[in-house]
Parts: structure tokens; sequence; C-alpha cells
């Protein structure tokens, strides 16, 4: 994936959709956790905060699916983005450097998911490098 520079994640708890791009190629990936979590309800008087538990191997994953990007948007309904980066933060500082972003974006497509990204870095900024002679 050499050749796209930038990277856009949505994800929950459940998938990661990794895409890198450019201004006119789009390569993905999906990533599911080994162990997903299943849909939490959290009860009045009941004991837990009713959020998924942290799941550092499926963010591990999916950190390692955009260490290559040199500017990366996180996107996704709820916690999992949040998480994604402070573990990004916390054991690949240098991913974490590159991550321009973080968004909410309830359930786009694939392809609605690709343009917000685009959007928000511009056109100018997905343009390959001019060659000077």
């Amino acid at each position: 994936m050499s050749e796209h520079t930038h990277a856009v994640v949505w994800l929950d708890h459940r998938e990661a959709r990794v895409f890198h791009f450019n201004a006119t190629d789009v390569e993905s990936l999906v990533i599911h956790p080994d162990k997903p979590s299943h849909h939490l309800h959290h009860k009045h008087g009941s004991i837990g905060s009713g959020h998924a538990k942290e799941d550092k191997e499926y963010f591990h994953k999916v950190a390692q699916a955009i260490s290559d990007a040199s500017a990366i948007l996180v996107t996704g309904p709820a916690n999992a983005k949040t998480e994604l980066v402070k573990y990004v933060q916390a054991h690949m500082p240098a991913v974490a450097k590159a991550i321009a972003a973080v968004e909410t974006l309830d359930h786009p497509s694939s392809g609605e998911i690709v343009a917000h990204a685009r959007k928000f870095f511009g056109r100018d900024h997905l343009a390959p490098p001019r060659i000077k002679h």
C-alpha cells in the first residue's frame, strides 16, 4: 500500500474498515477482533459500565494496518475510535503523530467513508508530488 500516503479507519468493537487512498485510487481492508464483543446493555443497579472491554490485540492489528500512512483520519460511532487512539499513543508513538483527527461517523458505507476522508484532507493534499526537472 505504499502508493497511498493517506488512511482512514472506521471502527467499532466488531470490525475495522481501513482504507489507504489518494485522490483517485483506494485499497481497503477489513479487520475483525479474534474475540468479538457482543452488544452490551447496561441495566440500572448492575455492576460494570456496560461498555465492551479494550481489545489490545484488535487495536494492534488496526494500528499495524495504518502504520505506513503519513496522514490518518480515525472515525467510528462510539468509544472504539478513542480507545484505538489511546492505544496507538501508548504503544506506537510514530503512528500517533500521523493521526490528523478523530471524528464521529455513525455507520456510513465504504464509499461514504472514503469520500469523507478525501474531503477532510482536500484534493490538493492528496495529489501526487510533482517532480521538477
